[in-house]
């Protein structure tokens, strides 16, 4: 089911060099400023791609409202970002409409304005190799809620406060999982399709109000949620062995990918660099998407 992992075979060896989704070295920062002024809600913020993004967005003149349920991390975070001047954190699961209506009304409240919404909580769900017949409904249920609705009413409730503004930027959090089959559980990939449905029904409505909705679709991305994924697949296996085994799911010899690259992108789109781009899913994946993989024997335990 997992083809995604088939060619790790092939790479099982490959010599990578080390990577990190911790600590935010000054070469990334940017002097450009390209948010300044902006305000921005991250859901997700806490950890992985969320927390690098809102690291980025700061680095760029924004501020910041991280929107997550791990507390301890969030508070962690806004701090380490410089806190109430830079960015606060609020608890938010956004399987919850209301926690999400709230956050953007704590941005609102705390800055006047809502700029940018940055849709990335998600959850990865049932991760074993389970068959279609199969398929428990409640946990795809759970994955749905979270990924898919939890996106809707993170759109639903920026739009409420960004048109009549007439300006905003909404970015989605999607997969190549919701673009090429058998990349991973059914629900996550079904899920993220549903992201991409959602960025271009909304972008057709909204860009008429000078609000951009588009999506962002990282491939193999060492995060915690990745990592966790990826070791229950491969049980047994050392976090670096894990790790390794994650960025030789990417197409591209030399570069890894890392949250970073995925938080430079969610950048692009909340800028003003990108005020004419709209309903677009940009794949942050080296190319995974327009290759084939090759008919390989299935990794352990698929």
């Amino acid at each position: 089911m997992f083809r995604a992992l088939q060619h790790v075979l092939r790479v099982k060896n490959r010599v990578l060099g080390p990577g990190t989704t911790s600590g935010f070295s000054s070469s990334s920062t940017s002097a450009s400023q390209r948010l300044a002024g902006k305000v921005a809600v991250i859901t997700g913020g806490a950890s992985g791609i969320g927390k690098a993004t809102a690291f980025e967005f700061v680095r760029n003149g924004a501020k910041v409202i991280i929107a997550d349920v791990q507390d301890d991390l969030g508070r962690a975070v806004a701090a380490e970002l410089g806190g109430p001047d830079a960015a606060c954190y609020t608890r938010c699961d956004v399987a919850d409409e209301a926690q999400v209506a709230a956050a953007v009304d704590l941005a609102v409240e705390r800055h006047g304005k809502l700029d940018v919404m940055f849709n990335n909580a998600g959850i990865g769900g049932d991760v074993s190799a389970t068959p279609l017949a199969s398929l428990d409904l409640a946990g795809f249920d759970r994955v749905m809620a979270v990924n898919a609705r939890g996106v809707l009413a993170g759109v639903k409730h920026a739009a409420r406060v960004m048109v009549p503004r007439r300006c905003g930027s909404i970015v989605c959090t999607a997969s190549t999982a919701g673009v090429m089959g058998a990349t991973g559980p059914t629900a996550y990939g079904v899920s993220k399709a549903a992201v991409v449905a959602v960025v271009r029904a909304a972008a057709a409505e909204l860009g008429r109000s000078g609000v951009r909705v588009n999506a962002v679709s990282p491939h193999a991305v060492p995060t915690p949620l990745a990592m966790d994924t990826v070791a229950r697949w491969f049980p047994g296996r050392g976090p670096e062995e894990v790790r390794r085994i994650v960025e030789g799911m990417n197409e591209m010899v030399g570069p890894v990918l890392e949250a970073e690259d995925i938080a430079r992108a969610v950048v692009y789109l909340a800028s003003d660099d990108a005020k004419y781009v709209n309903g677009h899913n940009l794949l942050v994946d080296g190319g995974y998407a327009v290759s084939k993989t090759p008919n390989m024997p299935a990794a352990p335990g698929c």
